[in-house]
């Protein structure tokens, strides 16, 4: 009798266990998706931003303060880019670096025809997305900026 009961209790946790695993994937699933669609959205915004010309827009996809150099930035994208009607072609967004970072491959047309391909980081702050498209930030005081200069040695 002993034993039936052991027998019982240890098929009771199987079943629960398995359950519970189900459960955690279908809960893992969701997070992927949920990445994916942020990210996409992210990257729809800075179209839209750059359709509309907004520097406003591109500089809240951008994820940077609103200050003179983001606007300074902002007005040199809107320039290059800003108001042609771009629509996607294609968009390819991979979770390569981790849960809150990837990357984003961007192919886009024109009304004119004109093709634009470009590559940017996107990440996840505080539960929203943003693409890295601004290169031009100001370190903070006290801090300098990493170097890719070649490494000298002091001797």
């Amino acid at each position: 009798m002993n034993r039936r009961r052991t027998a019982v209790a240890a098929l009771a946790l199987l079943a629960l266990s398995g359950c519970s695993s189900e459960k955690a994937d279908k809960a893992e699933a969701k997070p992927t998706a949920s990445r994916a669609d942020g990210a996409r959205q992210a990257v729809d915004s800075y179209i839209s931003a750059l359709n509309a010309r907004s520097a406003t827009d591109l500089i809240r996809i951008g994820g940077v303060k609103d200050e003179a150099w983001s606007r300074r930035e902002a007005a040199k994208i809107l320039a290059a880019k800003g108001g042609r009607g771009w629509k996607v072609s294609n968009l390819d967004i991979e979770h390569d670096m981790g849960p809150t970072t990837g990357s984003a491959h961007l192919s886009a047309t024109d009304r004119a025809g004109k093709a634009m391909t470009d590559t940017f980081t996107v990440t996840r702050d505080k539960g929203t997305w943003h693409l890295m498209v601004f290169s031009g930030q100001p370190h903070p005081p006290g801090k300098t900026p990493a170097s890719t200069a070649q490494p000298t040695s002091s001797s």
